[in-house]
């Protein structure tokens, strides 16, 4: 049994809790911005600062008035909206309150809220707007204690600082006061590949160890007068609340963008020195330049730039890229590269990847062009990070070394096993899931297989459940497969299959946004549906397949393939809210196409 540990750089606090370092910042740099948010004007929306000083003065507003409502200390405070200036500052009105908050994915179903407020017991619920409300409202009947459903469309904001007016400065502080380190700061609900999500009870000390080794380890993200990042990702997902709690913490200045169609205007505007992002959303702005090159006709200068730059990134990590690869990396660098930059806004120099193993080609590809990929390995249950690659400390492939005071084995089975101050509580009234994830000396079973090398680096191989075993007896990982041929710019997504087959296979489903930039680029016409039996198309597909299984041996390898008019989406269950497959439901769904795979 392989194990790797990083000694601890930090003390804890043995009192306080997550709300001190908004306290902080209000008396000891009132007066810094630690937030732009986006502001109504005549004219149309405005970034407009919001000070240390007048973000505690608004959280303690709302806190108030949820201590007015009748919220008691360790009541849950749902909340369902999208990212935005409102989501964090409920948020850190409820930790004020002394109560905890319950994030929703803003684009749950009536039935996954219902089973969250219910499972939770939540006493109230901030939503977004109208669509939000009536998806509670549908369930409602069934909540018996549920009191209060706010809506930010609303004014809840406004609402629940006039309700606390009369709550006096002293109550809330005693409020704010209550909780320590081993209380309850949050429950987040796993989006959960397979049956229904489990809450996870995360403390204020989980968040105040992940939080302190983490800006520790990072401070190129975190300091600097400059620094700062536009929150995109729902706020539902820890991997983003982390991020949220870093900026508070560091007075790193922090934006929201709630819609994905604004979002390259946001990030032009608002400059971020730092971006974090699940790996779909790199694999996508990749796609996006390489289809718009192909449309201006500029698709192999692209293909070229990208090649030069994946072997500029293969080349740091011998010393130093040839005389050649550096020759041809200073042309693109004018020609491409700057043009990639300026997309993220023109001041990013890193970017945060986690939720799923971005892959060695995109890795090395954006190092190479000047933004890192700092990837990192983490699970609801672990308060995010486990594992990250760190500026001085990279391994383009590998999810990083473990953070201090963070411990990793490997089981006999190649299960990854983690122990450290970020692993939860367990899960919320599930004591039979929590005895079957956590052992009694604390090491957290994460249900992912990989490796550790002899310098600590982490390597994600795939999940557990999800390893398949030919006819043959062979076992393979599928993560391996997808993440290549994800990486394709036509692929939109794919699942490997195989469990019990005589050989591998793989559904696909093609880029409905590629697909018509390819078509012109290659003359051709038609609808979706028409191109799907187009050979050059499938001659297309089978070139990615090819290079995908270089990566795996030949009983490994896939050797049909079948491409489906479908596509998957959060909205069809066939993926969760982090862009992750749902295995268990593609499977179900697309059983015939399965089967035909493998008819003769």
């Amino acid at each position: 049994m392989r194990e790797f540990s990083t000694p601890s750089t930090i003390e804890v606090p043995a009192t306080g809790n997550l709300t001190d370092d908004v306290v902080a910042n209000a008396r000891e740099a009132g007066d810094s911005v630690v937030f732009s948010r986006l502001s109504e004007r005549p004219g149309g929306p405005v970034w407009e600062d919001v000070t240390a000083a007048l973000f505690l003065a608004e959280v303690s507003a709302v806190a108030k008035g949820l201590i007015a409502a009748g919220i008691e200390a360790g009541d849950r405070v749902a909340i369902i909206s999208k990212t935005r200036y409102e989501w964090t500052l409920l948020d850190y009105a409820t930790w004020f309150a002394g109560a905890v908050s319950v994030p929703i994915y803003e684009t749950s179903s009536s039935e996954q809220i219902s089973w969250i407020l219910a499972d939770s017991g939540a006493r109230a619920v901030v939503a977004e707007g109208p669509e939000h409300l009536a998806r509670i409202s549908e369930v409602r009947p069934g909540l018996d204690r549920l009191n209060h459903v706010w809506s930010i469309a609303d004014n809840a904001v406004d609402n629940l600082a006039k309700l606390g007016a009369d709550i006096s400065d002293e109550e809330l502080e005693k409020r704010r006061t209550s909780s320590g380190p081993l209380d309850l700061a949050t429950l987040i609900y796993t989006s959960g590949t397979t049956g229904l999500p489990k809450g996870c009870m995360l403390t204020h000390g989980n968040f105040m160890f992940e939080i302190g080794v983490a800006v520790t380890e990072l401070p190129e993200l975190f300091e600097g007068d400059d620094a700062s990042t536009l929150l995109f990702l729902p706020l539902a997902h820890v991997f983003a609340r982390i991020i949220q709690v870093g900026c508070v913490k560091m007075r790193t200045r922090l934006g929201h963008s709630s819609d994905i169609k604004n979002l390259v205007a946001d990030l032009q505007e608002f400059k971020p020195t730092f971006v974090l992002a699940v790996p779909r959303v790199f694999e996508k702005v990749f796609n996006t330049a390489s289809q718009k090159a192909t449309a201006d006709g500029r698709g192999r200068i692209f293909d070229r730039a990208a090649e030069t730059a994946i072997a500029y990134s293969r080349g740091l990590d011998k010393g130093r890229p040839s005389l050649a690869v550096r020759a041809r990396h200073a042309i693109y660098n004018r020609l491409v590269y700057g043009k990639l930059a300026a997309a993220l806004g023109g001041s990013c120099r890193y970017a945060v990847s986690g939720g799923a193993p971005l892959g060695d080609r995109l890795g090395h590809f954006y190092r190479g062009i000047g933004l890192t990929v700092l990837e990192g390995y983490g699970l609801t249950e672990t308060t995010a990070a486990l594992t990250v690659n760190l500026p001085d400390a990279i391994k383009v492939g590998t999810v990083g070394r473990p953070l201090p005071g963070t411990a990793v084995r490997v089981a006999d089975d190649g299960e990854l096993l983690f122990r450290g101050g970020q692993v939860f509580a367990g899960y919320w009234h599930n004591e039979a899931a929590t005895t079957e994830a956590l052992e009694r000396e604390g090491w957290f079973h994460t249900g992912d297989v990989g490796e550790v090398d002899d310098e600590g680096f982490v390597r994600i191989t795939g999940r557990k459940k999800e390893i398949l075993v030919t006819a043959g007896g062979k076992n393979v990982a599928p993560a391996v497969l997808e993440d290549r041929l994800r990486s394709h710019v036509l692929i939109d997504q794919c699942i490997v299959v195989g469990d019990g087959q005589p050989f591998i296979a793989a559904l696909i489903t093609l880029d409905r946004e590629s697909l018509p930039a390819w078509a012109e680029a290659n003359g051709k016409s038609g609808s979706f549906d028409d191109l799907l039996d187009d050979p050059d198309l499938r001659a297309e597909i089978e070139a990615a397949v090819e290079d995908a299984n270089k990566a795996v041996s030949k009983a490994e390898s896939i050797r049909k393939f079948t491409i489906l008019p479908d596509e998957w989406t959060e909205e069809g269950g066939q993926l969760t809210p982090s862009l992750k497959i749902r295995r268990n439901v593609v499977m179900r769904e697309f059983k015939e196409d399965v089967a035909a795979l493998y008819v003769s």
